[in-house]
């Protein structure tokens, strides 16, 4: 019955490639869609978190630590569990990286504390001997922009439907009910710090920007 497309090498080729191409879409698409659905217990940033990945994302972090790892004995060992996609289902944009100067950071939240981030960020040697990464001083008196970083979250909130302020799920609220809630997630970050003028601005009501990335970095896990 189908003698005559064997007898034309180009239409059968192209016909293979069709069929496999749609039985591809079949098997692929459905399971692709379904893990990237956020993994159970996955919550949105908090506007605070945000705020710090912003800083993380200005300093260019990013360049040289990624936040992917991969499904290998070398990584897994180092690193802690292979990176799911559902994992990253509030990231805008991922971070995923693919150089590493540093290590990778993805799951830093459950093994570094708010003391050790501080005196990393003030002087990269003072815990990692040999470190050829800069200090970040600057962080401890620049002060957060909180209001860009609520923007943010509501956009995602309207735009990707993240699910702020639904059951359950991280409470966004208005700007001044957000910005509240922030300043008592700084406040509670602050006061495992040592640093006497970033708990002193906190006091005053501002969040230094080390304040919002050590907000960041503890959640990474």
């Amino acid at each position: 019955m189908f003698h005559w497309l064997e007898k034309q090498p180009f239409l059968f080729s192209v016909g293979v490639f069709l069929v496999i191409a749609f039985a591809g879409l079949i098997e692929i698409v459905p399971d692709f869609a379904q893990a990237s659905r956020p993994i159970a217990g996955k919550q949105p940033y908090t506007v605070l978190q945000i705020a710090g990945r912003q800083v993380y994302i200005k300093d260019s972090c990013n360049a040289c630590h990624s936040q992917l790892i991969r499904p290998f004995k070398s990584e897994t060992d180092r690193y802690g569990p292979y990176s799911l996609s559902g994992e990253y289902a509030y990231d805008r944009p991922f971070l995923w990286g693919s150089k590493r100067t540093g290590p990778d950071l993805h799951r830093v939240g459950e093994y570094r504390t708010t003391d050790w981030h501080e005196n990393h960020m003030w002087e990269p040697t003072s815990v990692v001997p040999g470190s050829i990464m800069p200090s970040y001083k600057h962080m401890f008196h620049q002060n957060v922009d909180l209001e860009t970083a609520y923007a943010e979250a509501l956009t995602v909130k309207k735009v990707f439907n993240v699910p702020y302020d639904k059951e359950g799920f991280t409470k966004l609220g208005t700007w001044e009910e957000a910005k509240k809630a922030a300043l008592e997630e700084a406040k509670a970050i602050a006061a495992d710090m040592k640093n006497q003028d970033v708990k002193d601005a906190v006091a005053r009501g501002e969040i230094p920007e080390i304040v919002a990335l050590i907000a960041y970095m503890n959640g990474l896990h």
